[in-house]
């Protein structure tokens, strides 16, 4: 077997990267083998020098002295990040014995553990019993909310408007802060195309510019502008290397995707989240192309900190660490420590290799024990941003924790995200928003009524009892004269006291019903990945049987991705897609089906006709013979659907309709270092006050490299009151037109570029065209660098 130091750095070496492992102490280069030979005996390593650690080397005079005065075992004891408790059963592990670790220093952190008072009392013991006095972080899944939940991400992202994000975020702050707690493990900025995999209810969809978008939101609004705030908590941009392009969409799958892809379209959002000023990372589990990202030394010390300069904290995903024995690179876990160490990871969640297992190697190796210096460095740097050390006490005040959480203003919040998130996906007829005049409208569907949905993945402090349902909330606001009548039909597991024939009755007895279908929150999330994303069979025969009665059917859609519905939308007078709301969610849903809202949410990632179709995606390279609907014709297509979307990415509809202008361009060409300046009318031309959202996209038509059919380059939000009209005008740079060629980088291409305004990436209203006229090599991912925009 080869030495635990090499062996990554074969594979790494073939990835193509070419980036400077400026991250480690270490600056042995990988050996050569001729590729006729076959390597029967280990190969022996050079010797390695020692080079400086800007992790170390530029730390406050405070984090220098700590390092210097700790023993081995008390740096290793930064690396731990123990589970003081489960995830439904918080603080439970934190016994006498766990105390006595805290005081010798054994234990860098907690997940799974909240409150102000007990984590207080055990900051106390940290700080003021342990031979340094080093405190504590204390960490959770601040996925969407703490108390008050917020629609799960994919929601959020499908609000296209970042500052929605922002708040959210902060208020997701200000309580988990409240409540003791100082580190949040978000945001989730995994980009994929594949609505099989279940965590894309986590992240932003599909694209990496709405992605990088929502990313700097969200780390802007946990941090703020002064992270030692105790109303604010550290970001963790998750999760670092392609996690969200497992094959076939099977979560924890191997990433086998080109260094272009890699490049252009999954690290975008984390070099956003790092000019952002992002605290932390977490590395992914998945493996690129045989080298998992939990060891992989030229993406994390690379890329991350050596390209990118990311000066923040690295902590691995859960036990990823010791995980890496199962991928078939190290082959003990004091291989994998190693390993990972080396790689760059600070923290060890949860799997207690980095403090158990890496001692005598770490002890016999000079560089290795830098590289452990430099980590211990950088957690006690996250600890001193926070305010820690100074005021380790701020997080622990109980009467703040009792006032802040679910308090009224957060809940509305809640509820405004909420009715901005829905996405109207079809409207035949002008079927919503529902007439005010006296009616009975049954609701059928077990989903109905399903608190727990409601709050989705990650629920944080969520409760079932703090959420309006979306009975409920059609119950409480129907206008006088409505009545609303009720049966489940059929509930998601095909658990509970529910029968169609009583659904059938009470939906026969109605002027019009009100399906709500689609999954429950236990079919979205980690390790929830599915085959096939149609309905599940009992509500398929529920919806079914529903078209069967012949009354207007309004499809409500509950759901944490897209799902093939094709023949449901078909026969639907009206879908509205509400993805899984938050505590408000009911009352959200009246807010928007009875016209207080007009529906403006757009789709982050398409919906497929099939299950079949996946991955696909708008941004799709052309190829030499692009898809056409002319089945005569060879080309790249599915024969047995059409070349198009259920509904494409960007969708949705509203309450109004929108006429667009000409898109204008204040000069036809370009030169390095001008701005591209584009400009459009959107005018109103319904009778309703509405917000429209106003897409960018752009095409490099003729490039060295083949480029994507369309590429999103901004939008807005942008409120138009009815017979109004708005000018939008978009700034873009020539760097934003860059593409990544390997050995190289980032290259901006002289020529013609194409770029289009719409309602949708199917729905373009006017183009344009510019030249630009000089080749220049910028080192940012084009699609990470944001648009300026000015309404006029």
């Amino acid at each position: 077997m080869t030495d635990s130091r090499i062996r990554l750095r074969l594979p790494l070496a073939l990835m193509g990267l070419g980036f400077a492992l400026v991250g480690s102490s270490c600056t042995t280069q990988p050996p050569v083998v001729a590729e006729s030979v076959v390597a029967t005996a280990p190969i022996e390593a050079p010797a390695e020098a020692c080079k400086p650690i800007e992790s170390l080397t530029n730390a406050s005079a405070r984090v220098k002295d700590l390092v210097a005065q700790m023993t081995l075992d008390e740096k290793l004891g930064q690396l731990n990040q123990a589970a003081g408790g489960r995830s439904k059963s918080l603080n439970s592990k934190l016994t006498p014995e766990e105390m006595e670790k805290v005081r010798r220093g054994e234990i860098g952190s907690y997940l799974h553990v909240a409150g102000a008072e007990p984590l207080g009392e055990l900051q106390r013991v940290a700080v003021e019993e342990s031979r340094l006095g080093i405190p504590l972080l204390f960490a959770m899944d601040v996925v969407h909310g703490y108390r008050t939940i917020f629609p799960v991400p994919i929601a959020m992202a499908a609000t296209w408007d970042p500052e929605d994000w922002k708040q959210a975020a902060a208020i997701a702050a200000d309580e988990s802060s409240a409540a003791g707690l100082h580190w949040t493990f978000a945001p989730m900025v995994d980009i994929t195309r594949d609505p099989r995999w279940g965590r894309i209810v986590e992240g932003a969809g599909a694209d990496p510019y709405l992605g990088a978008r929502m990313a700097e939101a969200q780390v802007e609004g946990y941090q703020g502008t002064d992270l030692s705030s105790p109303e604010t908590i550290l970001a963790t941009t998750k999760h670092f290397g392609a996690y969200g392009a497992p094959t076939g969409g099977r979560d924890y799958g191997t990433a086998d995707i080109s260094e272009q892809s890699l490049m252009e379209t999954y690290m975008p959002p984390f070099y956003a989240a790092t000019r952002a000023g992002t605290g932390s990372m977490m590395t992914a589990f998945n493996d690129i192309a045989g080298v998992p990202t939990t060891a992989n030394e030229v993406l994390i010390d690379g890329l991350l900190r050596g390209d990118w300069g990311f000066d923040g904290m690295i902590v691995s995903d859960w036990n990823a660490i010791a995980e890496l024995m199962n991928h078939g690179v190290a082959a003990s876990r004091e291989e994998a420590g190693v390993l990972a160490l080396k790689a760059g990871v600070d923290m060890d969640m949860t799997s207690n290799v980095l403090p158990t297992d890496i001692r005598n190697t770490v002890q016999a190796d000079e560089c290795l024990m830098q590289d452990l210096d430099a980590a211990v460095a950088r957690i006690l740097t996250a600890k001193e941003r926070l305010g820690l050390f100074d005021a380790p006490m701020a997080y622990h005040d109980a009467q703040r924790e009792a006032e802040t959480l679910l308090s009224p203003q957060h809940r509305q919040a809640a509820r405004e995200a909420a009715t901005r998130a829905m996405v109207l996906l079809k409207n035949k007829n002008g079927a919503l928003p529902l007439s005010s005049s006296p009616q009975t409208i049954a609701v059928i569907g077990g989903l109905a009524e399903d608190k727990m949905t409601q709050l989705g993945s990650w629920r944080a402090q969520g409760k079932p009892e703090d959420v309006v349902s979306l009975l409920d909330g059609l119950k409480q606001n129907a206008p006088e004269g409505t009545r609303i009548t009720y049966a489940a039909g059929v509930f998601p597991k095909g658990d509970g006291e529910a029968t169609l024939d009583a659904a059938i009755v009470t939906a026969s007895a109605a002027d019009r019903i009100l399906l709500v279908i689609g999954e429950d929150y236990d079919l979205s999330g980690e390790a929830r990945s599915r085959s096939d994303i149609a309905l599940p069979r009992n509500q398929a025969e529920l919806a079914e049987a529903m078209f069967a009665i012949g009354k207007p059917v309004t499809i409500i859609l509950v759901t944490g991705r897209p799902l093939a519905i094709e023949s449901e939308a078909a026969q639907a007078d009206a879908v509205l897609n509400t993805w899984m709301l938050g505590v408000e969610a009911g009352n959200a849903l009246a807010d928007v089906l009875w016209g207080k809202v007009s529906p403006a949410g757009r789709l982050p990632i398409e919906f497929p006709r099939r299950t079949g179709a996946l991955p696909h995606t708008y941004s799709e390279y052309p190829g030499g013979r692009p898809a056409d609907s002319d089945l005569t014709k060879d080309t790249n297509r599915y024969m047995d659907i059409p070349i198009t979307p259920l509904f494409p990415f960007g969708h949705g509809l509203s309450y109004t309709q929108f006429e667009y202008g000409e898109l204008n361009t204040a000069s036809t060409t370009v030169q390095a270092g001008k701005d591209i300046v584009l400009s459009i009318p959107v005018t109103n031309t319904g009778k309703v006050d509405a917000d429209e959202v106003v897409q960018l996209y752009m095409r490099d038509p003729y490039a060295s490299i083949a480029r994507p059919k369309r590429e999103l380059r901004g939008f807005q939000r942008v409120n138009i009151p009815a017979g109004q009209t708005k000018t939008l005008t978009f700034t873009l740079t020539p760097d934003q037109a860059a593409i990544y060629k390997s050995g190289t980088g980032w290259v901006v291409e002289p020529g013609k570029l194409e770029f289009m305004v719409g309602a949708s990436a199917a729905d373009i209203r006017s183009s344009t065209e510019i030249t630009l006229t000089q080749q220049t090599i910028t080192g940012t991912p084009a699609s990470a660098l944001p648009t300026r925009i000015r309404i006029e």
